[in-house]
């Protein structure tokens, strides 16, 4: 009998627990949305420390930050946005450096600091985030977000140097496809991406 209860207790623990925690997901989402960065960081990072077994609150305080990053040119300001974005990424790669979403999310602080200075820093990084798109998609190849993060940086660069951006506006269209039968784990998974690669994809028909 005390085994039952004991069963019983824990289980009313655990989903009272993962009620709490998507409700807080919830509420940061909603400050992200309503254009609060600083405070849905903030919130994400207080959920990192309560559930420190689920990767998912600390991959959303470096997205926060880092396309935050995207959006200035202060220095001061780039550089803590990718700092603190790295430090958090740092404490889940640890744990599972094989998660392709991961990957992604290092590319992406890689190319912001590239976006910030391109003179600086595109020799050194450039190659780090090709290694990290090519790990990501033979880990995940269906994948949306990794077929348009490895697509969008080619296109940068073949901007820069004045190539052709055809190859890359296929991939930018077959991420499209994958987004249309992609199904994330759970509804707090990643899953944005869709519009900015049909923004790009109108780009490319220019």
């Amino acid at each position: 009998m005390k085994t039952v209860l004991l069963t019983l207790v824990l289980f009313v623990c655990n989903l009272l627990s993962a009620q709490q925690f998507e409700k807080g997901m919830g509420h940061a989402f909603e400050l992200w949305g309503q254009g609060k960065n600083a405070e849905a960081s903030a919130m994400f990072e207080r959920i990192a420390s309560a559930e420190p077994n689920s990767w998912l609150p600390n991959y959303y305080v470096a997205l926060v930050n880092t396309t935050t990053a995207f959006q200035t040119k202060d220095k001061a300001q780039v550089t803590g946005l990718l700092t603190k974005a790295q430090q958090v990424l740092d404490i889940e790669m640890d744990k599972n450096p094989a998660n392709a979403e991961l990957l992604v999310m290092q590319a992406m602080i890689h190319t912001a600091w590239v976006a910030y200075d391109p003179m600086t820093n595109a020799m050194a990084l450039s190659p780090k985030v090709m290694e990290l798109y090519e790990k990501a998609a033979k880990l995940a190849p269906e994948n949306p977000r990794v077929v348009l993060g490895k697509a969008e940086f080619e296109i940068g660069g073949a901007r820069y140097f004045g190539s052709d951006i055809a190859p890359m506006c296929e991939q930018i269209n077959k991420s499209i496809e994958l987004f249309a039968n992609f199904k994330p784990e759970t509804p707090l998974h990643p899953k944005w991406g869709l519009d900015r690669a049909q923004l790009l994809q109108a780009e490319c028909k220019k």
